[in-house]
Parts: structure tokens; C-alpha cells; sequence
């Protein structure tokens, strides 16, 4: 039965608070900005790697994210489509995309979400190739595969232009390097939503081989691509960074062959396994109309070249004149220099405010085998920066079988909706590499979660969203100590239980549960102020906790 007294305690004490959480257990998440524990956005059995994830330029409810997915059992290769249209709530999808011929596909996606909402997607083929896919069910169905270009292509980054006052708005391009001499950096374009695409045009005629190719739209509509030249013998390093712009909808093309040097970590990292690691650049524009509108910055994974130190670092370079000049390197991590660790696989995003973020593979926190995320997060436009660590567990890289030699690999990805930051990552914790991700509040970011210790304790996280109308999350920890009977219900302000979510033994472990706003009797609730109540354990070693929701209807 429910201890009538210590719900009515927990329920005087939130209708005088606002809906900041109150956690009975008198320690509150030390890290702010972390809105709940990690969690994989799709778990099943399929390997999942290389992670990408964008965001729906109109409907903020809309995300898509993608991953190579393995089954290694059988060798099927294809394309994960993973979808949230409750701003991250709750996530469906498929580990297959299912475009004919669904036996062609091989894997290394690009996404992106065009002005019309159709989800398109660009990828590998066994019979070497670019091929793409849309979808206009958000991924529930698609096209059959269109040959965007033919011959041995590197993977493919997709954009499309998000911005109405853009004389291109809605067009979407794919920017590669093609695997034949001279490595050129080539794009194509498509204005009808992947039904039909340009033929494949050479942005450079480089002097050095081309490696990766990645790529960012201006609110001006404007367009640009980044790439590694890479040194011509194994572990063919990467040795300096072009780049490009195009200010016409790619039908000319300003080059810097050399932008800038760089010293890359392409190769394997010993420290990790003998995994698979490149330097790769990875390119963003603020978009806001800030007072740093149509800056540009390129992220690398560096070492041996300063500001990077001897072990691997994350550099960041920026052009205020759209790229026509790039500033000298500004090392992004803020750990010690020197110290041993390594940061590996940044991700870049700049967010509706203007701020410049950061993601990588981070070893500061734990042994040199294991890895976990950080972000580091700017303000001013690059010049400073603030680490915060994402995951809230580590991991032990190591390479998967019968995939080439080191493969773990090789991106990661990272958007944002509004106020919150969504990245993903690669992550075995489970035996399998799947798709993580653990969503931070970017206003709160404040106090480093690098700072403070992972709790230790049974931990009930704010619900996300909220408000909310339709489902909502809620994620709670039991650790050690607590396991047992878990009772997770929903009460009203009068103490009245709505609906029970969890009730029954359970060993320590990160869990979710979704609410979907019904009674027991599967009757909508009405709007409002509702209260959840955790109780773990029994006994003297027994914790309440609890916290506050808000229901629209």
C-alpha cells in the first residue's frame, strides 16, 4: 500500500514549488544540462555505426536519424531510419530502409529533411555507386534507389536548404570525393526531392588526394564544402583541409586547396583496440541572425601540430568572410595539454542562438581503453570554451569482426530543437554497437557535468518533454542496493492515484517509461499539474522520490 503521509508530504512540497523537480532522496542531478540517462533511440540486435541525425526545417517535432546497421549474423547490410515526431519523446523506425532493391544497399548514409518534409536519404551500393532514397511518410516507406553517380565514391554528405529567402531554397545537395584520380571533391543536387539528380560535377582539381567531404548551407543560400587532402602513403594522414564555396547553387566554385594545415589522427588507435580513427573535417555556419551571422567553422581531430598536443585533440578553425581566410587553430577540448588522453570524432553543430557545439570521444574520465562523450560548448564565436561530459557511462571500444580492419566506425552526429541539443554516438556498452544519445538543455548549460560526479544514487529524471501533450518520457535509475520492488505511479494534486507504470522487482539498471497521458482505464487525463512517484527498495533502505509534470490537453 501506498504511506499516505509521504505522499502527502511530496505533494505539499511541489504545489508551493514551480515545476522544477524536487528528489526526496535530498540530492538533486548534478548535472543540469543532462536531461536524463543515456539511452538508445532504437535497441535491437543489428550493429549500428556511423551515426548521423538531422532535424525537420519547419516542424520542430520532427527528428530523423540514421546508422550503418550490420546484422552480423547474416551479413545484411543496409540503413537505419530512426524517427521522432514528439521532439525526441518517443522514437520508431526500422534498422532496414526498405527503397528497392533492399538487397543493394550498403550502408554509409547521408540524411536530410527537405522544405516539403520528404526524408531523404543518399548511400553505398554493392555495385559501387551513390544511390539515394526519399520517403513521404517520414521514413515508413520509400522510393526505389536513384542513381546519383556511378564508379567508387567515398560516402556522401546530404544538406538541403532550409531557408525561404534563399534563391534556392529546397534544393538539396550531396557532397563526396570520388575514389579515382585526381580525388576530386564532387557534388550533385536535386530540386524535386530526390526524384531526379544533376550529374555529378567536380568542385576542385586538387594537387593531393581528397579525402571525406562534407558540407554547410548559409542563410543566404549559399554553400560549402570541406575535405582532407591526405598524405600519399599509409596511414595516409590527413595533411592539410580544403574548402569551397558556391554562391550560385554550385554552378561555379570558389577553391582553397590549402585552407589550412592539419596534422590528422587517420590510422589505428592502439589505445582503443587497434580501432579505426580518421581526422576527417567536419564544417557548420551560424544561421542566426546574431551578431556572428554567417561565420564558418571546421572541426578536425588532431595531434603533433599546435594548438593539438601529442595525444589526440580536437581543433577548431573559423572564417569570418566566408571563408576567403581561416584564423589559426583553437584547440576545443579543455583537458590538460599533453596529459595523455585523447579526444576523437568531433561532431559540429551551431544552434538557433548562435552557440558553436562540439562532440567527441573522450577518454579524461577512465582508463585508456574506454571511452565516453563530452561536449564543448562556445559563446563567443570559438574563442572560449566549456566542457561538459554527455554520456553518463563509459564504454570499451573494439573493433567488429569481419568489417575491415579496426572498423568501429568512423562519425558521429549531433542537432538541435529549440533548447535542446541532440547527439548520438556509437556505443557497445550492451555487447553491440547501437545508437545512443542523451539530450541536454542548452540554457542550462552552466555548470560542467565534467566538474561534478556521475550520481550514485537512485535517480528519478524530469520527464521530457514538458509540458507535453501526447506522451512524455521518464527515466529513472536503480542502483545497487536499491533493487527489489519498484513501484513508478502518477498522482493528482489531490493525492489520487491516476495510473500505475511500474510495479515489481527489478535489479539495479537505467530504465524508461513513457506516459502517454491516460488513466488506468486508458481515459485521457485531463490538463494539469500531475505528480510522479518513484519508490525503490524496501524497508529501512527504501527511497521516495518524486517530481512534477505538466499536462496540455
Amino acid at each position: 500500500m501506498i504511506n499516505r503521509s509521504s505522499l502527502v508530504f511530496v505533494l505539499s512540497a511541489l504545489c508551493f514549488g514551480s515545476l522544477a523537480a524536487l528528489d526526496v532522496s535530498a540530492q538533486e542531478h548534478t548535472g543540469v544540462a543532462r536531461l536524463g540517462p543515456d539511452f538508445r533511440i532504437y535497441p535491437s540486435s543489428t550493429s549500428q555505426t556511423e551515426t548521423f541525425v538531422t532535424r525537420h526545417p519547419t516542424n520542430p517535432n520532427v527528428l530523423f536519424a540514421s546508422a550503418n546497421t550490420i546484422n552480423l549474423a547474416t551479413g545484411f547490410v543496409s540503413e537505419g531510419v530512426y524517427v521522432s515526431t514528439d521532439r525526441g519523446a518517443t522514437w520508431t523506425g526500422s534498422d532496414t530502409c526498405t527503397g528497392v532493391p533492399v538487397t543493394f544497399h550498403r550502408g554509409d548514409p547521408g540524411i536530410a529533411i527537405d522544405k516539403e518534409g520528404r526524408f531523404l536519404l543518399i548511400r553505398l551500393g554493392f555495385s559501387p555507386g551513390l544511390y539515394s532514397h526519399y520517403s513521404l511518410n517520414q521514413g515508413q516507406s520509400w522510393s526505389g534507389q536513384r542513381t546519383v553517380a556511378t564508379g567508387d565514391q567515398d560516402r556522401a554528405s546530404l544538406a538541403s536548404d532550409p531557408f525561404p529567402s534563399s534563391t534556392y531554397y529546397g534544393r538539396s545537395y550531396a557532397v563526396w570525393v570520388r575514389f579515382s584520380p585526381p580525388f576530386p571533391a564532387v557534388f550533385a543536387y536535386t530540386d524535386d526531392g530526390g526524384a531526379t539528380w544533376s550529374a555529378p560535377a567536380q568542385i576542385n582539381a586538387p594537387f593531393q588526394r581528397g579525402q571525406g567531404g562534407e558540407q554547410a548551407i548559409g542563410r543566404d543560400g549559399s554553400v560549402y564544402a570541406t575535405w582532407a587532402a591526405v598524405q600519399a602513403l599509409s596511414p595516409f594522414t590527413e595533411d592539410y583541409v580544403g574548402f569551397a564555396r558556391s554562391t550560385n547553387g554550385g554552378a561555379t566554385w570558389f577553391v582553397l586547396e590549402n585552407a589550412f594545415d592539419m596534422n590528422g589522427i587517420n590510422g589505428q588507435m592502439t589505445q582503443k583496440g587497434n580501432i579505426r580513427v580518421n581526422g576527417l573535417p567536419r564544417i557548420g555556419v551560424d544561421a542566426s541572425t546574431g551578431p556572428r551571422a554567417g561565420w564558418l567553422y571546421i572541426v578536425t581531430g588532431e595531434r603533433g601540430l599546435a594548438p593539438a598536443g601529442s595525444d589526440a585533440d580536437v581543433v577548431l578553425h573559423r572564417s569570418t568572410n566566408g571563408g576567403s581566410t581561416w584564423s589559426a587553430g583553437i584547440r576545443v577540448n579543455q583537458d590538460g595539454l599533453n596529459n595523455g588522453k585523447l579526444q576523437y570524432f568531433p561532431a559540429l553543430h551551431i544552434d538557433d542562438g548562435g552557440g558553436v557545439n562540439v562532440i567527441y570521444y573522450d577518454d579524461r574520465d577512465t582508463q585508456s581503453d574506454s571511452a565516453t562523450v563530452y561536449l564543448s560548448r562556445s559563446t563567443d564565436g570559438g574563442t572560449t570554451w566549456r566542457d561538459y561530459r554527455v554520456s553518463d557511462r563509459t564504454f570499451r571500444p573494439t573493433p567488429i569482426g569481419g568489417l575491415g580492419q579496426g572498423y568501429q566506425g568512423d562519425n558521429i552526429g549531433l542537432t538541435s530543437i529549440g533548447d535542446t541539443l541532440w547527439p548520438v554516438w556509437m556505443d557497445n556498452r550492451t555487447g553491440t554497437y547501437q545508437l545512443w544519445t542523451s539530450p541536454l538543455r542548452i540554457s542550462t548549460l552552466g555548470t560542467s557535468v565534467a566538474e561534478a560526479p556521475l550520481p550514485e544514487r537512485t535517480l528519478l529524471d524530469q520527464n521530457y518533454p514538458n509540458p507535453f501533450n501526447g506522451a512524455t518520457v521518464i527515466r529513472y535509475t536503480v542502483h545497487a542496493g536499491r533493487e527489489g520492488r519498484v513501484r513508478l505511479a502518477v498522482y493528482d494534486l489531490l493525492g489520487r492515484e491516476i495510473t500505475v507504470l511500474v510495479d515489481g522487482t527489478q535489479g539495479p539498471g537505467e530504465r524508461t517509461v513513457i506516459w502517454n497521458g491516460n488513466d488506468a482505464a486508458g481515459r485521457p487525463a485531463v490538463s494539469g499539474v500531475y505528480v510522479y512517484r518513484l519508490e525503490a527498495g524496501t524497508g529501512a533502505g527504501a527511497l521516495v522520490t518524486a517530481r512534477k509534470l505538466l499536462l496540455l490537453r
